[in-house]
């Protein structure tokens, strides 16, 4: 089996305000760095629209129907201080949550053996009653709530090694001993949230401004791999965020794309040993285009050879 890349042109026709970080060249760029001979071999899938009911799992539906309201029909409408939709952002987002969805079927159909969707925009800020930083619908958080009610798995697990902590899946499944969320990121650093803390089912392990390869590692390996081994997750979600990179211009932690692989590497083993590899990944953050393009590509070999 091979690993499958879902993604959906219409998740490059969410358009940014001029200088936005958060722009479809972002997504473009993975994209073309995913287009060599070296992945020949994944199972390329467009990307669905998630279905009203899927959202209404993770998110409230007055805040659904309000964030459709207010997509304009031509320019640009910030919904929020960094946040913003235009005509085609309804699409990109039904998309994006719409992938995650389909990886966990095709991973529990056993037609692949995992899947990186490359979608935005992106997920993990976005709490069940608002927008936040970049994100619309939290995409992870739609993907999971269907591998327990449609394929009934009950032990979900989400490892997010995203430069800024994801206080949206935080708050989806905060108090749910059911799901464990890990988290690696920067602090201080925006959305401010994840502090040190270890409860039944939340570990966030804050890493310092200039923190590089070894600490990253080092609290991976001791304490978060440790912790989700003990979990006994039957399904694994990654919230693959590559702002962590010694380049991109929006955190400042050191780590580089052989990073991004060996954490990629110890989660699917893990995978391997404890749920048949069951692993589904999504974009999240990465700001400095090359090295976004390098690091999704170091992301999806790791996956392909699991």
């Amino acid at each position: 089996m091979t690993t499958a890349l879902i993604t959906h042109p219409a998740c490059l026709r969410h358009e940014p305000p001029a200088g936005h970080p958060e722009t479809p060249a972002r997504l473009q760029a993975v994209l073309d760095a995913l287009s060599g001979d070296a992945f020949h071999g994944l199972k390329r899938e467009r990307a669905p629209r998630a279905q009203l009911a899927a959202l209404a799992r993770v998110h409230s539906r007055a805040y659904i129907k309000a964030l459709f309201a207010q997509i304009p029909k031509e320019g640009f409408v910030m919904i929020e201080r960094d946040t913003g939709v235009s005509p085609g952002s309804r699409e990109a987002a039904l998309r994006a949550a719409g992938a995650v969805v389909r990886g966990v079927d095709l991973v529990m159909a056993g037609e692949v053996k995992n899947a990186f969707c490359a979608v935005r925009p992106p997920g993990h800020h976005a709490e069940p009653g608002r927008a936040m930083g970049f994100c619309l619908f939290n995409n992870i958080a739609v993907g999971a709530a269907p591998a327990r009610s449609r394929h009934g798995l009950r032990r979900i697990a989400i490892v997010d090694f995203d430069a800024h902590h994801g206080n949206g899946t935080q708050a989806a499944f905060g108090t749910d001993s059911e799901f464990f969320y890990g988290s690696t990121h920067q602090s201080p650093l925006y959305p401010g949230t994840g502090r040190q803390s270890e409860s039944v089912n939340i570990l966030n392990l804050p890493l310092e401004p200039g923190a590089g390869s070894a600490a990253f590692r080092r609290a991976f390996a001791q304490v978060l791999l440790p912790r989700l081994r003990r979990f006994k997750p039957e399904f694994v979600f990654v919230s693959a965020g590559f702002d962590a990179h010694r380049d991109d211009p929006l955190a400042q932690l050191k780590l580089d794309e052989e990073d991004f692989a060996w954490a990629t590497d110890e989660v699917c083993a893990l995978a391997g040993d404890l749920c048949a590899g069951r692993v589904v990944s999504t974009l999240e953050g990465g700001y400095d285009l090359p090295a976004l393009a390098r690091s999704a590509q170091a992301h999806v070999q790791a996956m392909l050879a699991a």
